[in-house]
């Protein structure tokens, strides 16, 4: 597994009626060192993923097949809790610097420059964060919701951002309803991204 830095979109790919998502949980809680620590994820339903231990952090890549991307991050969220982990994020980075924003969309960096300083479209989403003055990061699902209105980007890259986004929320605010909080705000975000469309 790279850094968190190098993950990509989620990815998905159909089988029939379901999709299979990529994605990766990161979490704590547990002790890597003990002798049943992977096998406690594969028994609680996390025997779509690997899992690793890197940098203090519990990484679980998943390959999970469900039918939305928020079924998918919902189920994975509670296996992983079932295996005595704490969950802290969703991944990929929601944080996104204009080489994250290229790579997720398959765009050079240098059109990517162009777009944020207007100079192929008009209302590029500014900044969220600076980590320094040259070093602008931006929020994915917004840049993401952008990109498909100029379209750049599928409907659906566009929502798994937003679950993403979502997911992310809701975790770090410890709100205990996961599944109604991300669905209630896919459901309004996919109504914002036809409403525009």
């Amino acid at each position: 597994t790279g850094d968190a830095g190098d993950r990509a979109l989620p990815a998905r790919r159909r089988t029939g009626l379901v999709t299979k998502f990529e994605f990766s949980i990161i979490a704590s809680g547990l002790d890597p060192a003990a002798e049943d620590f992977e096998q406690r994820f594969y028994d609680a339903g996390c025997d779509d993923a690997a899992i690793a231990f890197q940098k203090g952090h519990i990484i679980v890549d998943f390959t999970r097949e469900a039918k939305s991307i928020g079924d998918a991050i919902v189920t994975a969220v509670r296996d992983v809790q079932a295996a005595g982990a704490r969950v802290d994020r969703v991944e990929p980075d929601p944080l996104v610097s204009l080489s994250d924003i290229a790579a997720r969309t398959g765009m050079t960096r240098a059109a990517m420059t162009q777009y944020s300083k207007g100079q192929r479209a008009r209302d590029f989403p500014p900044p969220v964060a600076r980590v320094t003055s040259d070093s602008p990061l931006w929020d994915w699902a917004t840049v993401a919701k952008w990109l498909f209105h100029h379209d750049k980007l599928s409907r659906d890259a566009a929502i798994e951002a937003a679950a993403v986004r979502a997911a992310n929320e809701a975790i770090g605010s410890r709100k205990s309803k996961l599944e109604e909080v991300l669905k209630g705000s896919l459901k309004a975000y996919e109504k914002e991204l036809d409403r525009a469309a």
